[in-house]
């Protein structure tokens, strides 16, 4: 890898599975992990798993899950959403940091890596962090890298904390409800001491879910059940986890046309965004999670998709908007992320200038035909 990124002559895309990467913008020369694979290191008693960043995520699943442990933040599968093929791998998932609805109890991807192996635009090869939590000395590159969409470097191997698959889990549903009327409850249910480890509204569903011990599920269920009301459906195990696979991989919007936005915003403002943009003349439809604090919008793709209001709207409540999934055109229109302030924009070019000094892995428009195989 190093030495492909050292004879470099332009532009480089890196792709993993092509699964979850951004979109491209501009010629670029591709270059592809799938070698850098495998398992290196893997000791479930510490809790510990070490691999290349090319290695497939349903082969670290299977690993895993024979000594009944899984990574704890429930990675986002984007290829039903995005329309692709490909293998979904550990590198993917720590250059986006898309954790799915388990973030508001266990945390986002990047708090899980331990440390990370990568490449940088100079082809120097640069290791940081470790393979035990308390690690970090100097600047903490491993959250740098966690969530950098490839645009310091290429991570070549990855170390993660690992946790236990819990015993068994319980969702709550009531049904027929509005956006509106579910946050304030998923809100309440999150300030409850009961561990809750989901919280969304999606088609007119709100869901909760407890995750543990089977007795204690059972427990915290029914004391979940009391404090919002009572009345709920509850669903358990296999038919709770296909619907939060439902929620993290939007699978709602996989197969409607229209930009979708992935938006972050206090929970308490996802109400009020959705019906600024309703007065705006902006009809979105709307999947929450994170107890409203995540939201994923699906806009007709006319004009720029409405990101000239909608990101005028989130930059006002503090929150960004991605544009996580578009057409060819729209993409040639409007940015994926949310403008920078002058501040941030400052440090991330100062960042960009070190880490990639010849500028390898700015956004490209296509893929060029010329391929190199790390």
């Amino acid at each position: 890898m190093a030495e492909a990124l050292r004879q470099a002559k332009g532009p480089v895309r890196i792709r993993g599975g092509g699964t979850r990467g951004a979109a491209a913008s501009g010629p670029a020369e591709v270059i592809e992990t799938g070698a850098l694979s495998g398992i290196r290191l893997y000791e479930p008693g510490a809790l510990t798993l070490v691999a290349g960043a090319g290695t497939p995520l349903q082969e670290v699943a299977q690993v895993l899950a024979e000594k009944n442990q899984r990574l704890p933040f429930e990675p986002m599968d984007c290829r039903a959403l995005l329309g692709r093929e490909g293998t979904p791998t550990l590198g993917g998932v720590a250059a986006t940091n898309l954790a799915g609805p388990r973030r508001v109890q266990a945390g986002a991807v990047r708090d899980f890596m331990l440390g990370v192996r990568f490449v940088d635009g100079s082809g120097r090869v640069i290791a940081n962090g470790g393979r035990v939590m308390k690690n970090v000395t100097g600047y903490d590159l491993v959250k740098l890298l966690g969530g950098s969409w490839g645009r310091l470097g290429v991570m070549t191997e990855l170390a993660f904390k690992v946790l236990a698959i819990p015993q068994a889990e319980a969702t709550l549903i009531r049904r027929g409800e509005t956006m509106a009327e579910a946050v304030p409850v998923l809100c309440q249910a999150m300030g409850t001491p009961f561990d809750v480890s989901g919280a969304a509204w999606a088609e007119g569903a709100r869901l909760v879910r407890v995750e543990g011990m089977a007795g204690s599920v059972a427990y915290r269920a029914a004391q979940l059940d009391a404090a919002l009301g009572g009345g709920h459906e509850i669903v358990e195990d296999a038919e709770s986890a296909a619907l939060w696979r439902d929620v993290r991989d939007v699978t709602a919007f996989a197969d409607r046309p229209g930009a979708v936005w992935r938006v972050s915003v206090k929970p308490t403002d996802g109400p009020r965004l959705i019906a600024a943009l309703a007065e705006a003349g902006l009809a979105a439809q709307a999947i929450c999670d994170w107890s409203g604090g995540l939201l994923w919008l699906l806009l007709g793709e006319d004009g720029d998709a409405g990101a000239g209001v909608l990101r005028g709207l989130v930059t006002k409540m503090g929150g960004h908007a991605t544009l996580f999934r578009a057409g060819p055109d729209l993409r040639r229109r409007v940015p994926m992320f949310h403008p920078e302030p002058a501040g941030i924009a400052r440090l991330t070019e100062g960042l960009r200038r070190h880490f990639d000094p010849r500028g390898l892995f700015s956004e490209a428009k296509t893929d060029a035909a010329t391929k190199v195989t790390a």
